[in-house]
């Protein structure tokens, strides 16, 4: 960008790791520049190297043992330059968090969970700056206030276990503001957050970039978020730069087939996709034309699989010394609902709404204090202990996080045998094998996988894993908890293509949770958006996007990237 100020300059980076005796290159000859003021997008799919490339320039990787870096990468500041590949660890450290700094994607493992959140920026602080502790806890007090966190005071002696996600998010952005870098670093600031949180927060890295004219390295899988914040882009593959431009120019005239699959395969709101293209798709250049899906619409008099009625379920708030509760948080107040039998029922709303607590209440997983569920006409409220049993084989659940719902210690064969053999599909060890390697074919994972460990698999693999568990007691109810809100969304779309495709084949009824209302038009039949533990509209997704009737609700698709 000429006439403007140059403040990173990367030529031929190249990374490149030994895993097990093997050298796998991370990033390919990469170059780029940034110039203060400007963001620069950062795009491509979960081992591409974008995160790599920011720990590199930020000098985090100190122990080089198994790892090679070659290139260049210079910061210009203050009529300096640093080399940020050769400079000693000492003078690497004297720019981070100062001259630039980093948000990461996880704020609570990027937060010291011992420590309370003002306390943490304090100490940002005073690392870098010769001011008094009373001095930094004013800054602190005033960057909060900067970052809209809601009452700084009761903010700043919070833990971040205390605190929402887009809260943790504000706090991380607060820190990395501390000291007025020259550049940041946002590594994936928004995902997994609710459309709402991360429109609020691409708005204030947005302003607060404005006021301090930084430069940004924003990093994201989701071309849909670049829109809302970059001025230029950068496509990586593999390691590869397969393309770079201008936001106008990447996104209306893309010139690689792995753009284009990007940008195809999120969900429109425009139109019903019977399946959604992927990247492999675009890359393969395969015929794609894929033909409309149609909502289906039932009636009062179809068959209802689940019915809600009246359900209230309450956490218990506060207790006193002797443990005896004293006050509850509401979580789901009087809730009627019918799921209706081959229905995907699309359940919205920001987090605390009470989306997961509704699914969870359904399943039986969360008791309710008051109401009843229905299943098939039967009272399963009622239900206790050994009597659930039936029900725990027709109903089933997709959890948000598939690393921390898959045992670490289990491979992904024996995670499979061992529900077949708890629950009796299977009659011997032999039989068991024999359906697993099934169910991993049908999740389009292959016989490989079997003898794989979780840490081995990629998010979407993993997830693929949870849906085949699922499927492994051959339910008829399924609840999808977020299931794809953390994942590329080159994998989400194919982990949308296998729910559909099981739905038609085995004949599923799914409640689907989602903060993404672009995800949730593309599922379902039906949509129910959920606030403060109550359902405040009910509809199908062309009235709920066309014609929605409350504010609420126009709030979130309006907040859908690149609306």
């Amino acid at each position: 960008m000429p006439g403007k100020e140059k403040i990173l300059e990367v030529k031929n980076l190249s990374v490149r790791f030994r895993h097990e005796g093997v050298w796998v290159n991370a990033v390919n000859q990469l170059s780029f520049e940034i110039y203060r003021g400007q963001t620069l997008g950062l795009v491509g799919e979960s081992g591409s190297g974008k995160s790599v490339t920011s720990l590199v320039l930020m000098g985090l990787f100190e122990d080089r043992t198994n790892i090679e870096i070659s290139g260049e990468a210079y910061l210009y500041c203050c009529d300096k330059t640093y080399d940020l590949l050769h400079s000693e660890a000492g003078v690497i450290r004297s720019l981070r968090g100062n001259r630039m700094a980093m948000i990461f994607q996880e704020p609570m493992t990027a937060l010291n969970p011992v420590k309370k959140c003002g306390k943490q920026v304090r100490e940002a602080i005073l690392a870098h700056q010769n001011v008094s502790k009373k001095e930094a806890k004013r800054q602190t007090l005033e960057l909060f206030g900067k970052v809209e966190l809601p009452d700084p005071g009761r903010i700043y002696s919070k833990y971040p276990h205390q605190l929402s996600g887009g809260q943790k998010q504000r706090v991380m952005i607060a820190m990395a503001m501390s000291c007025a870098p020259l550049l940041l670093i946002a590594d994936e600031p928004t995902t997994a957050l609710d459309v709402t949180v991360q429109k609020t927060i691409l708005n204030l890295l947005s302003d607060l970039q404005k006021q301090s004219e930084m430069g940004m390295l924003f990093i994201t899988h989701d071309l849909g978020i670049i829109t809302e914040i970059a001025d230029r882009v950068l496509v990586l593959y593999k390691g590869d730069k397969v393309e770079e431009g201008t936001l106008e120019d990447v996104f209306n005239h893309p010139e690689s087939a792995y753009t284009k699959g990007l940008l195809a395969c999120r969900p429109s709101i425009d139109r019903f996709d019977a399946k959604l293209p992927t990247v492999e798709d675009f890359l393969e250049g395969r015929e794609m034309d894929f033909g409309e899906r149609k909502p289906m619409i039932f009636k009062d008099t179809d068959r209802k699989k689940v019915r809600v009625k009246g359900i209230d379920t309450w956490y218990p708030a506060s207790k006193n010394i002797f443990g005896k509760t004293t006050s509850y948080f509401k979580a789901l107040k009087n809730i009627n609902i019918d799921v209706f039998k081959g229905e995907t029922l699309g359940l919205v709303g920001e987090s605390g709404c009470g989306k997961t607590t509704l699914g969870r209440t359904i399943l039986r997983l969360v008791d309710p204090v008051d109401g009843k569920i229905l299943y098939d006409g039967v009272d399963i409220t009622a239900k206790k202990g050994r009597q659930l049993k039936p029900w725990r084989k027709k109903m089933q659940i997709v959890f948000q996080d598939p690393h921390s719902s898959l045992n670490p210690r289990m491979r992904i064969g024996k995670a499979l045998e061992e529900v077949l053999l708890v629950q009796k599909n299977a009659r011997s060890a032999a039989e068991a094998r024999k359906k697993a390697l099934e169910l991993l074919r049908k999740v389009n994972i292959g016989k490989d996988f079997y003898k794989r460990y979780p840490h081995e698999l990629s998010g979407g693999q993993k997830q693929r894993v949870c849906i085949a568990r699922a499927l492994a007691v051959e339910p008829e109810f399924i609840v999808c908890d977020e299931s794809v809100s953390a994942l590329d969304v080159s994998v989400q779309a194919q982990v949308l293509n296998l729910l559909n495709d099981l739905k038609e084949e085995y004949g599923f009824t799914y409640v689907f949770i989602s903060h993404d209302l672009s995800v949730v038009r593309h599922m379902s039949d039906r949509i129910v958006v959920m606030k403060d533990g109550e359902i405040i509209e009910t509809g199908n997704p062309v009235k709920i996007f066309e014609n929605p009737e409350t504010d609420y609700t126009r709030k979130l698709i309006e907040s859908i990237p690149g609306n």
